[in-house]
C-alpha cells in the first residue's frame, strides 16, 4: 500500500498545520492520510484530526517499547505453562509439544478473529488494551485454577475413568482448556497493535510491521531467559505468573490512556491503492499459502535443531531455554534488518523468493556443520571449571553454539512475515492481511511441529526433518522467483536452480549424522562416553529422545538416552559385572523387600530390562506393568 506517490497525490489531503503558535510536535513532517472526497465537509475538523495523528511519529517508539514487554510476558507464559503441564501430563517433551501446539493454535485463532473483525472496530489500540487486560487477569488466576482443577482430576476423575484412553483424553482436554483462552488472546495482540499503528502512519506500513515483529521477538528472547534463569528461582512458578500478569495489566492501562485521543478510521477501499486482482503474482491466497508453508518449515527446523543440540548441550530445561531464545533471536534480528529496507524494495515478491531459497540452503548447511559442535563443546567442558562462574560461561558457550547452527536460517525466516504482510497490504485485504498472515503462519507452525515430532522424527530421523523443511523452502523460493520475473529472464536461473538441486542431493546422499557423536554425551564430561571401537547396535530418533545401544569388545552393552548412559550390562560371563547391574538389581530387591508377597508391581522405565527381569523372579508376582514413555527405548531393549 503506497500512499502519497506522485500519481496519487490528488487523492490525499496534506495535514500541514498553519497554526502560527505550533510547537515542536507540529513541526514534524506531516503524515498524509487518504480521505475520500465526500468526507471533506469540514476542512477545519479534518485539519484538527490530522494534527492529532501527526504526533504518532513521537509516540511510535513508546508503542514499540510496550510491545517489547508484551513479547516478554508472552514467552514467560509459554515457558511457565510447560513447567505446569509437565507436572500434570508426566513428561517434559510431551508437555513442550502440547504447549507449543496449543500456544500456536490459540494464536492462529486469535489472529484470524482479529483479521475478521478488526476493520469494524473504531479504535484498535483500545481493543488491544482490553485484550492485554484480559491476558493479565487470566494470568493472575492461573495458578489457583490449575491446582484446583488438577486436584479434582486426581481425586475424583481419574479414579473412576473407564479406560486409560478416556483418562488421557480428559487430561489433554483439561490442559488445552487451561491455556487455550489466554493463547487466543495473545494471538490478537500483534494484529491489533499493528493495525492501530498503521492507521496512524500508513505510508510506513512495512517498516512498522517489521519493527513490531523485532520488538516483540526480542522481548520474547528476554522473557524465556528471565523466566528460566532468574524468576522461577526467585519467586517460583506462581510468582512468575503473577509478574507476567502484572506486566500485561500495566500495558493495558498505559495503552488505554494513549488510545483515549481516538484513532483514524480504517482507510476505505480505493482501487488505486491496490495491486490489480488479476495480477497473479500478488494473489492473496497464494501469499497465505506461502505464509503457511514457511511457518511449517521454520518449525521443522526448530524441532530438528533443538533435538540435535540437546545431544551437544544436554536436554536440561536451561538448555532448552537457551536454544529457544537463540531461535527467536534470529527471527528478531531478521525483522530488524528488513525494517529500514522493506518500504524501499522495488520488488518485494522477488526478494521474498530469494530469501526462501537462501533459507533452505542455509538450513541444509547446518547438517554438515553439526559435527563441529561436539568438538567445540568438548573443548569448552575441558577448559571450564566446575564452578558457578564456569556454569555461567558454559551457558554463554551453549548460546553461541545454538546461534552458530540457527542464526543464518532464522535471520532469513525473520524477514518473511513482515514481507508477506507488506505484500498483502497492497491487496484488498488491507488490515485483514495482518491477522490473516499471522494466522496462516501459525497454522503452518502447528503442521510443522506435528509432522516433525510424530512423523518425520520417528520414521526418518533428524536429518530428514531439516532436509524436508529445506526442500519446502527451496521449492517455495523458486516458485516465488518464477512468479516475480518475466518469462525471458527464466533461463538465467537455470544455473542457480541446478546448484540448489545439487546441494539437496549432496546433503541427502553424502551427509550422515555420526551416531558415535550423537551418543557421546560430551556435555557431561567433555569426552565421548562411547569408544569408536564399540559397535553401534541400534540408533533411533524417537518422539521424546534419541536412543542408542552399543556393545564394547569386552561384551559390555550400554543403552543411551540423548547421550546419557542409562543402563549397562556385562553380556559375557567371567568378566565381572557393571555398576549399573548392582543398581538395577537393588531397585527390584528393595521393592520386593517392602512387600515380599506383592502380586502386582509397576516398574517405571524399561532401560535394559534387568529390573523387570529380577521382579519376575518373585514366585508371588502375578502381574508386572513396565511403563516406558519412549517406544525407541523398547525397540533398543529388544535388540
Amino acid at each position: 500500500m503506497v500512499l502519497g506517490g506522485p500519481k496519487m497525490q490528488n487523492d490525499y489531503q496534506d495535514s500541514t498545520s498553519t497554526n502560527s503558535t505550533a510547537t515542536g510536535l507540529e513541526k514534524l513532517s506531516p503524515v498524509k492520510v487518504w480521505i475520500p472526497q465526500e468526507g471533506l465537509a469540514s476542512s477545519s475538523d479534518n485539519s484538527s484530526q490530522f494534527q492529532t495523528y501527526g504526533q504518532s511519529r513521537v509516540i511510535g517508539p513508546l508503542f514499540f517499547c510496550l510491545f517489547t514487554l508484551s513479547g516478554f510476558s508472552g514467552l514467560i507464559y509459554e515457558s511457565i505453562w510447560t513447567y505446569y503441564l509437565k507436572l500434570f501430563l508426566g513428561h517434559a517433551a510431551y508437555a513442550q509439544t502440547l504447549v507449543l501446539m496449543i500456544f500456536m493454535g490459540g494464536m492462529a485463532i486469535g489472529s484470524w478473529f482479529a483479521a475478521r473483525y478488526a476493520n469494524k472496530w473504531q479504535n484498535l489500540l483500545l481493543a488491544y488494551a482490553i485484550v492485554e487486560g484480559l491476558i493479565g487477569l487470566c494470568a493472575l488466576g492461573f495458578h489457583g485454577i490449575f491446582t484446583t482443577a488438577t486436584a479434582l482430576t486426581y481425586t475424583h476423575i481419574l479414579p473412576v475413568s473407564s479406560s486409560v484412553t478416556a483418562a488421557n483424553v480428559f487430561k489433554w482436554s483439561l490442559a488445552t482448556t487451561l491455556i487455550l483462552p489466554q493463547s487466543i488472546l495473545l494471538g490478537m495482540t500483534f494484529p491489533l497493535m499493528s493495525g492501530g499503528l498503521i492507521r496512524r502512519v500508513p505510508e510506513q506500513s512495512g517498516s512498522t510491521i517489521a519493527m513490531l515483529y523485532f520488538t516483540n521477538s526480542i522481548g520474547a528472547v528476554a522473557g524465556v531467559l528471565m523466566s528460566g534463569f532468574v524468576l522461577i528461582g526467585m519467586v517460583g512458578l506462581p510468582g512468575t505468573m503473577l509478574i507476567a500478569g502484572l506486566i500485561n495489566l500495566i500495558l493495558a492501562l498505559v495503552v488505554w490512556l494513549l488510545s483515549k485521543e481516538g484513532e483514524p478510521a480504517p482507510l476505505p477501499d480505493h482501487p488505486k491503492s491496490y495491486i490489480s486482482k488479476h495480477d497473479l503474482r500478488f494473489s492473496p491466497p497464494l501469499l497465505l499459502v506461502v505464509a503457511l508453508i514457511t511457518g511449517a518449515s521454520s518449525f521443522m527446523y526448530e524441532i530438528g535443531w533443538i533435538r540435535m543440540l540437546s545431544l551437544v548441550l544436554g536436554s536440561s530445561t536451561h538448555s532448552f531455554e537457551i536454544m529457544l531464545s537463540a531461535f527467536i533471536l534470529g527471527l528478531a534480528l531478521g525483522g530488524l534488518w528488513i525494517k529500514r529496507r522493506i518500504d524501499q524494495l522495488k520488488d518485494q515478491l522477488w526478494f521474498l523468493g530469494v530469501l526462501q531459497l537462501l533459507m533452505g540452503l542455509l538450513a541444509l548447511c547446518t547438517l554438515p556443520l553439526y559435527g563441529n559442535t561436539f568438538k567445540f563443546m568438548s573443548f569448552i567442558m575441558n577448559a571450564l571449571g566446575r564452578t558457578d562462574g564456569g556454569y555461567f560461561f558454559f551457558n554463554l558457550a551453549s548460546h553461541a553454539v545454538s546461534l552458530f547452527i540457527m542464526l543464518p536460517a532464522t535471520f532469513c525466516a525473520g524477514m518473511t512475515l513482515p514481507l508477506l504482510t507488506a505484500l498483502l497490504l497492497h491487496t484488498p485485504q488491507r488490515e485483514k492481511a495482518i491477522g490473516n498472515v499471522y494466522a496462516s503462519n501459525t497454522m503452518g507452525a502447528i503442521i510443522g511441529v506435528f509432522l516433525a515430532v510424530h512423523v518425520l522424527m520417528p520414521t526418518f530421523g533428524l536429518k530428514w526433518i531439516i532436509s524436508f523443511g529445506a526442500i519446502l523452502d527451496i521449492a517455495l523460493g523458486w516458485m516465488l522467483l518464477w512468479k516475480s520475473l518475466p518469462a525471458p529472464l527464466g533461463k538465467s536461473f537455470i544455473g542457480p536452480l541446478a546448484l540448489s538441486s545439487m546441494a539437496i542431493v549432496s546433503v541427502l546422499g553424502w551427509v550422515h549424522l555420526d551416531p558415535y557423536q550423537m551418543a557421546s554425551g560430551v556435555f557431561r564430561s567433555g569426552r565421548e562416553n562411547i569408544n569408536r571401537t564399540d559397535q553401534i547396535l541400534f540408533h533411533q530418533d524417537g518422539q521424546t529422545a534419541t536412543v542408542s545401544l552399543s556393545r564394547a569388545p569386552d561384551g559390555r552393552t550400554a543403552i543411551y538416552t540423548n547421550g546419557k548412559p542409562d543402563a549397562s550390562i556385562q553380556m559375557e560371563a567371567g568378566k565381572g559385572i557393571s555398576t549399573d547391574e548392582i543398581t538395577m538389581t537393588s531397585l527390584a530387591a528393595l521393592a520386593l523387600g517392602f512387600s515380599l508377597e506383592a502380586k502386582t508391581v509397576a516398574n517405571i522405565g524399561m532401560g535394559s530390562g534387568m529390573t523387570s527381569h529380577i521382579l519376575l523372579a518373585s514366585p508371588y508376582l502375578q502381574r508386572l506393568d513396565t511403563i516406558e514413555i519412549e517406544p525407541a527405548m523398547v525397540a533398543a531393549w529388544r535388540r
